[in-house]
């Protein structure tokens, strides 16, 4: 039988039901939506942004953990299908949450979770199911943290964005394949890629200044180092560079524990150089190093704080700075991977494809 709590007017309602339907789902967040707004027309339903989450059960506090922390960058309605191996039936609950505090007059939004708890079996078809429960003329985000791919594909009719994390995959070709394929139907936001942003900026940003640009033509080496689960985001760093500095991108190949290769830039080659390093924490990149042929070299290393920059030019005369707050932390990225939902950088599908191309 359907349960339906009433909370009180700052903490919305709850409504659950074992054994139900998706049409049974929709019809409760509708009634509850109304009741609320009857009750003191002061809520209004946020209506921006789908979230499709499809997240193995064991870790649905896990997850539902991350999304907290993804600050004002919550979606409006959020579906968590959580996954049980044997499960053959529906279990269903609906919370409505209000948005911040409130004075009296205020409108304040309202945002809704919908959690459904689902088999292995419904996962080809988890569409049908899903379908009711999305709210129209809204993008749709599909977000599958551990995996189930059927269940991915299953929803593409349904999203506009799939949000990946390509360090998830058991390598670098599987996860840039991966991703070509999923960016053949939808716009894709990769956590691996968003983890680079730092390092791109700060990049653009010394070769920014007229005496340095025209550096940006003589690089000969870039050596990339990272922690040993996230090679993919080097390969999209060498990928992004390759696309903006048109390089001939050339191959890969795994080397004495790292990977090397070159590219074929437009007055030289360049050396390129991905190493796993085993003392770097968390996901991402560890330290770039980018050389060019008449001398000059610029680092950046992962340090506390922020990032530690250093730059030489020909003369061998050194300058060291830190660059404070280069790193949004996991929650961050994440938040920022859900934003990116709304937007389009058109820079990843250039690097995506140039990285591709070194993995043939």
């Amino acid at each position: 039988m359907p349960k339906v709590v009433p909370e009180v007017p700052d903490e919305g309602a709850v409504w659950s039901e074992q054994d139900t339907s998706p049409g049974a789902v929709e019809e409760a967040l509708r009634r509850l939506l109304q009741q609320q707004h009857a009750r003191d027309h002061a809520h209004a339903p946020a209506r921006v942004l789908n979230l499709v989450v499809v997240v193995d059960r064991e870790w649905r506090g896990e997850i539902m953990n991350r999304l907290e922390q993804v600050g004002r960058y919550h979606a409006s309605r959020t579906i968590l299908c959580t996954v049980e191996r044997d499960r053959t039936t529906l279990d269903a609950r609906v919370v409505l949450t209000i948005e911040d505090e409130r004075q009296p007059g205020d409108i304040a939004l309202t945002r809704e979770r919908v959690i459904v708890e689902v088999g292995e079996k419904h996962l080809e078809k988890l569409d049908t199911i899903v379908d009711p429960l999305v709210v129209t003329d809204l993008p749709t985000v599909v977000w599958s943290p551990h995996g189930h791919p059927e269940a991915v594909d299953a929803l593409l009719q349904l999203s506009q964005v799939v949000l990946i994390d390509s360090v998830n995959e058991p390598d670098l070709a599987s996860a840039v394949r991966r991703a070509e394929e999923l960016a053949a139907g939808a716009y894709v936001v990769d956590l691996a890629w968003l983890r680079t942003t730092p390092w791109r900026e700060r990049v653009a940003a010394t070769f920014d200044p007229p005496r340095w640009r025209r550096e940006l033509g003589h690089i000969d080496t870039v050596k990339v180092r990272h922690r040993p689960d996230s090679g993919v985001a080097g390969v999209l760093f060498f990928g992004w560079l390759s696309s903006r500095l048109d390089w001939g991108p050339g191959s890969l190949m795994a080397a004495n524990g790292s990977i090397r290769g070159r590219a074929s830039g437009r007055r030289q080659d360049v050396t390129l150089t991905l190493e796993p390093d085993p003392n770097q924490a968390v996901p991402g990149l560890a330290g770039i190093e980018i050389g060019t042929a008449s001398g000059v070299s610029i680092s950046l290393d992962r340090g506390p704080g922020g990032l530690s920059a250093r730059r030489r030019d020909p003369k061998g005369r050194e300058l060291r700075w830190t660059i404070l707050g280069a790193s949004r932390g996991e929650g961050g990225i994440l938040g920022e991977g859900i934003r990116q939902a709304l937007l389009r950088d058109p820079a990843y599908r250039g690097a995506l494809d140039c990285a591709e191309a070194m993995l043939r």
